[in-house]
């Protein structure tokens, strides 16, 4: 009782200061009008944006009124039915944020940012790992789309952060930060990380170095600086804290030439949490006094956690005017933790981690994620966007020998997720903007899953097809 007395009083908390929030931002908006009809003033800039469509998937789930997608956009474990709903956040993730500057003294200003993303089409504050907790103990068949996140429920799930910034020595921020290889991945991602038509848009494996959760750093500082063509990122994440109990790292270095712009990115993570809903056997009572394993608060969640490390090589190219084209690969490993995590410790935006699991990688799991695709701009209105996206897993399966050792016990079926295995998908997006603000788009996307990465899903592929809006300020 005292757990759930716990939940419920943060989340009124939240929704007081979600309003108080959002009160601040009309005053700004209309402090803003009044002044000359921008969205900034007095160095302050109010920006958002708002993503609604309907979404038809071939094998999906029922939408989610918490996680930031909504929908099976990409092929899922419950995907298992054919659904068409409102979809949010096609392209873009709805959200409101206030950003700002303010001049210290010559060449060194104040900078700070604050951003809330939402659902749009529930009106909730983005948490994906409520999804997971309205999933636990029920069957695949009768999930709803859910997935781990780094928007967790908090008031300011996107970027939170304050620094100073000069143009001869670059930007010192601390707080809540978008990771430098998010940033890559964002920047170099064809679709430019949509929900809908990016795999290393939706799934977050990518942009977090392994996990999705890590795509933002909480605790952290951030450095960037740029000189003439180059730019240089660091960020370091301070680790025992809640949400975010190991430390973590990120190195990038960039530079354009001509049309080409080249990025590279090394990442590490200590102590990753992936989170996911615990099953009807840990959530029902215990049979006995003594007995483990059950009888677990059920808006509590599991994890898996794991050391991570990551390398990426991304790129984009501008042809001419009308012709951009994308590119990247990373390689991410997964290993036991040095130091593992003891259950019961509050995880991201509060959740309770009931169950741990310290020792899925008796051997490194490697995934290599790589991509290409193009974007063509027919005309001021009209633009095309194309992707390939492609997972590859080793086969890291393990077994115990007549003598009791761990040993490698290789695989490449859908047996065991372990085993090895592929991801494939295709997306294809048009988009016509009626004017700076206001756009609308329609897209198609095809995944399809195998082997050890197609373990325990109902489908190994589906079909989305999405029409939306889109306004930004």
């Amino acid at each position: 009782m005292q757990h759930y007395q716990k939940r419920a009083a943060a989340v009124a908390k939240r929704s007081v200061l979600a309003i108080a929030v959002l009160a601040g931002l009309v005053i700004s908006a209309n402090a803003a009008a009044a002044d000359d009809g921008s969205l900034t003033w007095n160095g302050i800039t109010l920006y958002g944006a708002a993503d609604v469509g309907v979404a038809y998937q071939s094998h999906g789930a029922p939408l989610s009124q918490d996680v930031y997608f909504g929908l099976d956009y990409l092929v899922s474990k419950n995907g298992n039915k054919s659904t068409t709903s409102l979809a949010p956040n096609g392209l873009s993730q709805s959200k409101i944020g206030l950003k700002g500057t303010e001049k210290l003294t010559d060449g060194l200003d104040f900078v700070f940012n604050l951003e809330m993303g939402f659902n749009p089409t529930s009106g909730r504050l983005s948490d994906a790992l409520a999804s997971l907790v309205h999933n636990n103990g029920k069957a695949a068949v009768d999930q709803k789309t859910a997935s781990d996140g780094s928007r967790a429920g908090q008031v300011f799930n996107g970027p939170a952060f304050a620094g100073v910034s000069s143009k001869e020595f670059g930007t010192l921020t601390l707080g809540r930060h978008n990771t430098p290889l998010a940033d890559v991945i964002g920047k170099d991602d064809p679709q430019a990380g949509s929900y809908a038509f990016s795999v290393i848009g939706y799934s977050g494996a990518t942009a977090g170095g392994g996990n999705t959760e890590n795509v933002r750093a909480d605790n952290s500082v951030k450095y960037n600086y740029n000189y003439q063509h180059f730019r240089f990122a660091a960020m370091w994440q301070f680790g025992k804290n809640d949400g975010s109990p190991g430390d973590g790292g990120q190195v990038s270095v960039g530079a354009d030439f001509g049309g080409l712009s080249v990025d590279g990115v090394y990442a590490f993570k200590n102590t990753s949490i992936a989170a996911g809903s615990l099953s009807a056997t840990q959530i029902a009572p215990c049979a006995t006094a003594t007995a483990t394993g059950c009888g677990l608060a059920h808006d509590s969640l599991a994890a898996t956690i794991s050391d991570n490390e990551s390398w990426t090589l991304a790129a984009n190219y501008k042809l001419d005017d009308h012709w951009k084209l994308f590119g990247g690969y990373e390689q991410i490993t997964y290993s036991n933790p040095s130091n593992p995590l003891a259950a019961g410790f509050d995880g991201l935006g509060g959740y309770t981690i009931s169950v741990t699991n310290n020792n899925a990688y008796a051997f490194d799991k490697k995934l290599k994620v790589s991509w290409v695709g193009a974007r063509f701009q027919l005309s001021k209105e009209w633009s095309l966007a194309g992707g390939y996206y492609h997972y590859d897993q080793n086969d890291y399966h393990s077994a115990k020998n007549s003598a009791g050792e761990i040993v490698r016990a290789p695989c490449s079926n859908n047996g065991f997720a372990q085993c090895s295995g592929n991801l494939d998908a295709f997306s294809l997006v048009a988009d016509y903007r009626f004017t700076k603000r206001f756009d609308a788009y329609a897209g198609v996307m095809y995944s399809k899953v195998a082997d050890g990465l197609s373990n325990g899903y109902l489908h190994d592929n589906n079909t989305n097809l999405m029409t939306g809006l889109r306004f930004q300020f």
